[in-house]
């Protein structure tokens, strides 16, 4: 079946730093194989903020998403073309921010104590205050994401430059000093690279220093909306498919039956880093909620479908993707959640894909063996056993590299056990490898 002659289809995707990439690259494997007349890599719009910038912006360079998928799987030894997703890229630490602001705390210093011997009605600790400002504003380095994603789109086919796509490419940042949303792709803003543009939309403060482009300083664009679909809906689509995996977590549900158990205790027993990303995941769920509801009165005659993990998929919330195998595991469960979604949202879906010239492969998510690697030519194989069942190859890789699969399977080891050392009493949830 072939797309409607009049259909305009937009893609919108959310952030969720490299957790949420990867689980955007799953899901989107899901929702291109299942449903016909669907093509990622051809959609008339994309829209994309944080990490979606990155995936929309492979998407619109014509990387195909089982790429991404088989980029997660081998771990190295292709050319970097082929690449590309890699987390590392995103998680290089700030150590010239460091510097710069620890250079400053001399002189700061001597200001502070200048202030206060001036001014005699000022406390000490009040003049002090001045150093925070050598504190510094972010713990990672976005400079190797733009560097990686300009290497990457050098390769022909693909373009760094806006005007140059076949599609169109919107990535959405904040602008810091007036806190305005920035379209990068539209009309004045097409001539910014699309790496910096990338790179300026994952600036989530405190995370990543943000991004000077022609003298302002732009951040991340999630802080103004979650997702940014009605960029895509301004752009004339009919049909947008949103994935946002940025949900918070409900630990007063038993689970949604995937076989992850229910963790133990409350999110405020397991410190800080629960309880942001708990608080940041419920501000912007609940703003996206309210953004979708307007949606419906704004653009009547558009569609908008949503999909995201349900509020008890634990795997998604606790789960820890620095191990090599993690990564694999998000994508695979991100993969099958959204297949699971699709099966329990088919009455709900097909009219709504029919209106625009697609339908559900019903053939497809019936297979209830199917897995993410099932169509990869190398990452994953599958073979016709004796008895007729479909078995799981074991390890990733070519067939004949036992050496290659050993030595990948005694790295995944050594990532867990070294993650544990690092990360003490934190729980790997049952992902890692």
């Amino acid at each position: 079946m072939s797309r409607a002659a009049n259909a305009r289809v937009g893609l919108a995707l959310a952030g969720g730093g490299p957790e949420g990439a990867i689980y955007e690259i799953g899901a989107l494997r899901a929702l291109e194989e299942a449903i016909e007349g669907l093509d990622l890599n051809a959609v008339d719009v994309y829209v994309g903020v944080s990490a979606g910038a990155c995936i929309a912006a492979n998407l619109a360079n014509a990387i195909p998403i089982a790429d991404m998928c088989e980029a997660l799987a081998r771990d190295s030894g292709r050319d970097e073309g082929d690449h590309p997703f890699l987390p590392e890229t995103f998680l290089q630490p700030a150590i010239g921010e460091f510097f710069r602001r620890g250079t400053r705390v001399p002189r700061l210093l001597v200001e502070a104590l200048r202030e206060w011997a001036r001014h005699p009605d000022l406390s000490l600790s009040e003049s002090l205050v001045r150093l925070t400002r050598a504190l510094p504003v972010a713990v990672l380095d976005g400079a190797p994401i733009r560097k990686y994603l300009r290497r990457l789109y050098a390769h022909p086919g693909r373009s760094d430059d806006f005007r140059e796509l076949r599609r169109r490419l919107v990535v959405v940042a904040a602008e810091l000093e007036s806190g305005a949303a920035v379209c990068f792709g539209n009309p004045g803003h097409d001539h910014v690279p699309i790496s910096a543009a990338v790179q300026a939309s994952m600036a989530l403060p405190g995370l990543y220093p943000p991004v000077e482009i022609e003298g302002r300083h732009y951040v991340d664009g999630v802080l103004l909306k979650t997702l940014h679909a009605s960029v895509a809906l301004d752009a004339g689509a009919r049909l947008v498919l949103c994935v946002n995996p940025i949900v918070p977590v409900d630990l007063q549900q038993d689970g949604n039956g995937d076989g992850h158990q229910h963790p133990e205790g409350q999110l405020v027993d397991r410190g800080l880093g629960a309880v942001l990303s708990q608080t940041f995941r419920t501000l912007i769920h609940s703003r996206l909620q309210v953004g979708l509801a307007a949606y419906r009165e704004r653009y009547p005659g558009a569609d908008v479908l949503l999909f995201e993990p349900r509020r008890d998929d634990y795997r998604m919330f606790f789960t820890n993707i620095f191990t090599f195998s993690s990564r694999k595991a998000v994508c695979e469960h991100a993969y099958l959640a959204t297949r699971r979604d699709l099966r329990d949202r088919a009455a709900e879906l097909a009219p709504v894909l029919a209106r625009h010239g697609m339908r559900l492969r019903s053939e497809v998510l019936e297979d209830g063996e199917r897995s993410v690697w099932e169509s990869l030519e190398e990452p994953h194989r599958r073979a016709t056993s004796r008895n007729g069942r479909r078995e799981e190859r074991k390890g990733y890789g070519r067939s004949g590299d036992d050496t290659l699969d050993r030595l990948a399977g005694t790295l995944d080891r050594l990532e867990g056990v070294l993650d544990t050392v690092v990360a003490g009493d934190r729980e790997s949830d049952g992902t890692g490898g």
